[in-house]
């Protein structure tokens, strides 16, 4: 089971490097999206079926997303593969917050903009994405 940061950073590392192999992945996190994690938690059962669980990477080519396994924690099949310059349009209105900070990302062929919420754990990880993307610093 994939619980560690640096075991889940290297499971995503070798499955872009499968599809990639001179891409070097830049930093990574987890995102769950939907409105917010409390209002999810708090339906309960139904509030969890209706959030995704994603893995974002940004490579020095591309951003990578994996879908997340819900059981396992591991990076399961890649569900988008962005440009860096069609990606850094994609990404809208980040908020950092003291435990749940998110952004929104446009994904391609989607309607709308989904919002990617991120724990805290990952935060380090958010601060290298944003800036590494849009070249902006996030407000805290």
């Amino acid at each position: 089971m994939a619980i560690r940061k640096s075991t889940i950073q290297e499971q995503v590392a070798q499955a872009i490097a499968s599809i990639e192999p001179d891409d070097r992945p830049v930093a990574t996190f987890q995102s769950i999206t939907g409105p917010s994690p409390w209002l999810m938690n708090s339906l309960g059962l139904i509030g969890q079926l209706l959030v995704k669980y994603y893995y974002v990477t940004l490579t020095e080519r591309v951003v990578v997303v994996h879908r997340a396994s819900r059981l396992s924690n591991r990076p399961q099949e890649i569900v988008y593969v962005v440009p860096l310059e069609q990606a850094r349009t994609l990404v809208s209105d980040v908020r950092r917050n003291p435990l749940w900070s998110s952004l929104q990302f446009h994904f391609p062929g989607e309607e709308k903009a989904t919002r990617l919420n991120v724990h805290r754990y990952w935060r380090a990880e958010l601060d290298v994405f944003v800036p590494g993307l849009t070249g902006q610093t996030i407000a805290s």
